[in-house]
C-alpha cells in the first residue's frame, strides 16, 4: 500500500542532509543518483525553527524498511547524523497527485 513518510530532525543542518546524500550516491540539486527501489517522491526543507522535516512517498513501507537496512542507516551515520529522527509519521494514503 502506498505510504508517506513524514521524517523531523531536531539540529540536522543542511551540510548534514548534503553529506547523507552524497553517501547515498545522490545529487538531490539534479535529482540524478542511485535512488532506492520503491520510493516514489522525496523532498526536504528546514523549517522557521530549524527542523530538517523529509517527505517521502513509498511504494510500500516494506520498500522502506529495506533502504533503512541496506543502505540509509550507514549513510546517516556516515553523515553525521548519530540519533534517530525527533518524529517519524507514516500515512497510508488514499490519494496521491502529482501537479507540475
Amino acid at each position: 500500500m502506498t505510504a508517506e513518510l513524514i521524517l523531523e530532525f531536531e539540529g540536522v543542518t543542511q551540510a548534514e542532509y548534503l553529506a547523507v546524500n552524497k553517501e547515498l550516491g545522490l545529487d538531490v540539486e539534479s535529482g540524478e543518483g542511485n535512488w532506492p527501489d520503491g520510493m516514489v517522491s522525496h523532498s526536504a526543507g528546514l523549517t522557521d525553527d530549524g527542523r530538517l522535516v523529509v517527505l517521502e512517498i513509498w511504494d510500500t513501507t516494506e520498500h522502506q524498511a529495506k533502504f533503512l537496512e541496506e543502505r540509509l542507516g550507514e549513510a546517516l551515520a556516515k553523515g553525521g547524523i548519530e540519533g534517530p529522527p525527533s518524529s517519524v509519521t507514516w500515512i497510508e494514503l488514499i490519494s496521491h497527485q502529482y501537479l507540475a
